[in-house]
């Protein structure tokens, strides 16, 4: 058996870097990274490489990168909108957990006044202090090294920066699918028990979403960076823990709407049109609501 690249979770970072330094060079793309491709190296376009080949029998590899990056670029742009709104609605600082090769706090336009606070594994903060030691961010940008796994760890932090501020914008892109239910319910809970803590951004994937990430090719491919959060109801599983949406952009929709539609073969667009029209429209929903990312508020 072929030894896999993705070799941890925070391998995952160095191929989301790769997606976005290819959307940062089109003439018409969503975002500009200019970090990116420094960020993912080699490394991640070894594992670009890799995970192009198998994934969907019959398609290219061309064709199968730029289904990924559409996905990386929408989620992208999903992300940066909600941030720079919360902004502008007087957030003082961003949590931002697991957060990998984001190199947000050096692109966005955000106020210098603002903290970003990055928290991810000491090995993941170490590369990217040795990595962006000449580039200066555009805010105030500090970095914890902490395993969010550590409860005790966790809540001291969560603590700490509950009292320095009062209005936190916290962001866990892609880190919520690679934990079980019972952490996302204690991180829920640890999150909602500081007052100053008004908005979390979190991944959406439908149970159909979830079931095609278990198919063989994939689950060899990312075998030890397995999506573990498949709560019953979603929704519903937050708002048990005190969270309720205010705010869900599906990525079918967003592309839509940035003119940017998901980049799939017209064979498979041809399919798709067919087969819908043997569907419920709640069927039709399901499937135009793959993925998505959602702005949830604590119900005090």
């Amino acid at each position: 058996m072929t030894d896999p690249l993705i070799k941890n979770v925070s391998d995952t970072a160095f191929m989301v870097a790769v997606y976005r330094a290819i959307e940062s060079e089109r003439a018409d793309a969503l975002f500009h990274d200019p970090l990116a491709s420094k960020l993912a190296g080699e490394h991640g376009r070894r594992i670009v490489a890799h995970m192009s080949r198998g994934l969907w029998p019959g398609w290219t590899i061309a064709m199968r990168t730029r289904v990924m990056v559409w996905v990386m670029a929408i989620r992208t742009r999903i992300i940066d909108d909600f941030i720079v709104a919360a902004v502008a609605q007087g957030a003082d600082a961003i949590l931002n957990l697991g957060a990998g090769l984001d190199a947000r706090p050096y692109r966005l336009e955000i106020p210098p006044s603002l903290c970003w606070i990055e928290v991810d594994y000491p090995a993941m903060i170490e590369f990217k202090d040795d990595c962006l030691r000449q580039e200066t961010p555009r805010c105030r940008l500090e970095r914890v090294k902490l395993d969010l796994a550590d409860v005790s760890a966790r809540s001291q932090l969560f603590s700490q920066l509950g009292s320095r501020f009062t209005n936190v914008l916290v962001l866990t892109e892609g880190l919520i699918p690679y934990l079980s239910v019972e952490q996302v319910a204690g991180l829920a809970e640890d999150l909602k028990a500081q007052r100053s803590f008004r908005r979390w951004i979190v991944d959406y994937f439908s149970r159909e979403t979830l079931r095609w990430r278990k198919r063989a090719a994939v689950q060899r491919a990312m075998q030890n960076a397995p999506f573990l959060f498949e709560p019953n109801d979603y929704f519903g599983f937050f708002g048990e823990h005190g969270w309720r949406p205010t705010e869900i952009r599906y990525l079918w929709d967003e592309g839509r709407r940035l003119n940017r539609p998901l980049p799939i073969p017209w064979i498979a667009i041809l399919r798709f049109a067919f087969t819908s029209l043997f569907m419920s429209k709640q069927r039709r929903d399901a499937r135009r609501k793959f993925a998505a990312y959602v702005l949830l508020e604590p119900m005090r």
